[in-house]
């Protein structure tokens, strides 16, 4: 799981044009530790986790590798 959400963490970043200090600054974390959730290094608490999905507008699930679909319902 640890696998699949960092690189959902990436692409979803990617495909809205942020930066990973962009991200940081949204969910009230330094960039570092922003940085280490796509790095696999660290998982985010579920508050954090739920900001980041509200803001790339994708389902928790999507992020988490359980579903291949990121509308959120």
């Amino acid at each position: 799981m640890k696998e699949v959400l960092a690189r959902r963490l990436k692409e979803c970043r990617k495909q809205r044009g942020l930066t990973q200090m962009q991200v940081a600054v949204y969910c009230d974390i330094t960039e570092k530790a922003y940085q280490n959730y796509e790095l696999m290094t660290r998982e985010p608490k579920l508050e954090i986790l739920a900001r980041i999905a509200d803001l790339y507008e994708v389902s928790l699930d999507y992020l988490a590798g359980r579903t291949e679909n990121p509308e959120v319902k």
